[in-house]
Parts: C-alpha cells; sequence; structure tokens
C-alpha cells in the first residue's frame, strides 16, 4: 500500500509539473552533436506547409467507421490502422502567431481516408509514394490529438522535404496511468514492425527516418531489434535517422537494446539531458537511471550520436525541446541529413 502512495505523489507532482511546462522560458545556449551547432534551419517551407497532410498509423481502437472526433480513443484496437489525417496549418501573420498563445497552431480538420487491418501498413506505404517519410513516435500521457500536433510540430519545424508520419499507439493520456501506457506502447510492438517492412519492402524507395519521444523511444528500439533479426540488414539499409529524443528507457535495457543493432547504431543520435524533470520523476517511479537523463559519456560509449541538451537547464520540464527550440530541432535535421548521406 505505501508504494502505492509513493508512486502516486510521483505521479501527481509529474502532473503538477507538466501543467506548468508551458511557463518554461526559451533558452539561448547551443546544442552540439560533435559536429558543431551547424547553420540555421531555414526558411523555405515544408511540404507539410505547402499539403498538409500528416499520414497516421495507429494501434489505437477507432471512434466510429469512418472514424469521427476524437477520431481514435485510449484503447487498444484489433491491430493496425491506417488514417490519412487532413491538418490546417497555423496563422502565419503576426496576429495568428500572437493568438496561437491561447487556441494553438496546427488542428485535424478531417480524416478522408481510413483502412484497418492486415492492410493498412500497405496502404500507409503506397500513400507515402516512394518518398522520404519522417515518423513520430510520441511518448507517455498523449492523446491522438495532441501526438497529431506533435507531429506537425516537428515536421514543419524542422522543414522536412518529404511525407509527414506518425505512429500512435494507445496512451491513456492520463497522469496517473504510466503502467498503462508502457505496456500499451510495448504492445504495440509488432504493429510498428509490420509498418517498417511495408515501408522498407516499398521497390520505389524513400528512405524511413523514426524520431521518437519519452515512452516512444522504448518503442521504437525494440521494434528496431525485432525489424533487424527477422526482416535483416536488407530492411535496416532503408531506416535513414533514428532521433531518440529524451529516453524514457532505464539505462541498462538501454544499453543491451543498442548492443542488439550491431553496425546500424550509427544511425541513432540521442537528445540527453540530466536535468530533465519529467525523467527523474520517471526514474523514482520505475526506478533506475533513465538513459535520456545518462551522463553523455556512458551513452557515447555505446556508439550513439549524442546531442546534451543540459545547458537549457533553465526551464521547469527540458521534456520536449526538440519541438519548440530551433537549436535543438537543428540536431534533428542534421541526424536526417547524415541519414541521406548528404
Amino acid at each position: 500500500m505505501s508504494s502505492q502512495i509513493v508512486s502516486r505523489r510521483v505521479l501527481l507532482r509529474f502532473g503538477a509539473l507538466a501543467g506548468a511546462a508551458g511557463l518554461a522560458p526559451s533558452l539561448g545556449a547551443c546544442v552540439t552533436d560533435d559536429l558543431g551547432t551547424g547553420a540555421a534551419l531555414p526558411e523555405k517551407q515544408s511540404a507539410l506547409d505547402v499539403m498538409p497532410v500528416l499520414l497516421v498509423a495507429t494501434t489505437r481502437k477507432p471512434v466510429g467507421n469512418p472514424p469521427r472526433p476524437p477520431y481514435f480513443s485510449s484503447d487498444r484496437g484489433r491491430g493496425l490502422s491506417f488514417a490519412e489525417v487532413r491538418l490546417s496549418p497555423p496563422d502565419r501573420s503576426l496576429l495568428g502567431k500572437v493568438s496561437s498563445v491561447i487556441t494553438g497552431d496546427w488542428t485535424i480538420g478531417a480524416v478522408p481516408k481510413f483502412e484497418t487491418g492486415s492492410g493498412a501498413a500497405t496502404a500507409f506505404s503506397q500513400a507515402a509514394l516512394g518518398r522520404d517519410v519522417l515518423i513520430y513516435v510520441h511518448g507517455y500521457r498523449e492523446s491522438f490529438e495532441s501526438a497529431a500536433i506533435s507531429a506537425a510540430r516537428l515536421s514543419d519545424g524542422i522543414r522536412f522535404g518529404g511525407v509527414s508520419g506518425l505512429f500512435t499507439w494507445p496512451s491513456a493520456a492520463a497522469t496517473l496511468d504510466y503502467n498503462y501506457d508502457r505496456e500499451s506502447a510495448l504492445w504495440s510492438r509488432d504493429a510498428f514492425e509490420d509498418l517498417l517492412k511495408a515501408l522498407a519492402a516499398s521497390p520505389s524507395g524513400g528512405r524511413i527516418n523514426i524520431v521518437a519521444h519519452s515512452m516512444g523511444t522504448l518503442l521504437t528500439l525494440e521494434t528496431l531489434r525485432l525489424l533487424r533479426a527477422e526482416a535483416g540488414e536488407a530492411a535496416m539499409a532503408r531506416i535513414g535517422a533514428v532521433v531518440l529524443a529524451a529516453p524514457d528507457i532505464d539505462f541498462d535495457l538501454f544499453s543491451n537494446g543498442v548492443a542488439r543493432l550491431g553496425p546500424d547504431v550509427s544511425k541513432i543520435t540521442v537528445i540527453s539531458s540530466t536535468n530533465d524533470r519529467a525523467l527523474e520523476l520517471s526514474a523514482a517511479l520505475a526506478g533506475g537511471v533513465r538513459a535520456g537523463a545518462a551522463d553523455r559519456a556512458k551513452l557515447e560509449a555505446l556508439g550513439v550520436r549524442v546531442a546534451d541538451a543540459s545547458d537549457y537547464g533553465g526551464g521547469l520540464i527540458n521534456h520536449d525541446l526538440f519541438l519548440s527550440n530551433p537549436d535543438v530541432q537543428g540536431v534533428v535535421k542534421r541526424a536526417i541529413a547524415r541519414g541521406a548521406g548528404v
């Protein structure tokens, strides 16, 4: 009983901090990834801004058939579903930028295409049309809507020129459901692997880039282990960049998972921070040092690239800078460029 009380207190504290995350100030320091700070992100439009369509693969249960708002719930669905989501971009005017602080930025407009079952992974691959794909895998406590908006913010923020995608698993989107979320993430491994296999098997080419956040990094690392073991080097060759932002994984588990990837470990970039308050609370709840809060030298010893964001310590949470800070987004952009051989 006492351990349940402690866990509840930890999660309640996490909820209070998460609610205040929007108050964190912007920071001016530079994040490096052993390649220097790099140039500022170009001001050209992203492909998503030109054609605001997000390709979604999900293990969430659809709300209706075809889905209606909120489109996908926190419940576990029956296998993988594919959806084409039409987004409404933010107002780029000065007035729009001011009002977006209150009203938000990207919004979901409609879901005109939907398919569930054995053909969902193939439908996603066909919709990508052989172009480079950026797949965002969200973390703990995310709804379908919040995950879709984060995927749009990421792709638009780095001015990605290919197809924007989202793999979303059945998070309960509730502070006290950490264990449910972790089990749901791991339950989704086979479906995510099916998606990556379908994309890798596409004869028209295109690189698969993955940016995973927090608990989504556990799902991603476990799935890549499966993909390498079952589909081999040919499938892994289609993987471009793998960016693990604030990985919420026990360090020992992370170390074992990375070791299983062999030479493909060179594709991984970790965005870490030793002052990530969300990971501190996760460690208190789950035990063990989280990989995203580990010392940089320990991470580099595993063969991964590391962008240490610890100097951004002025924020309250410091858990999702890759969605908001241009310097950290530059780390993601450079990782994708390396994966493409640029």
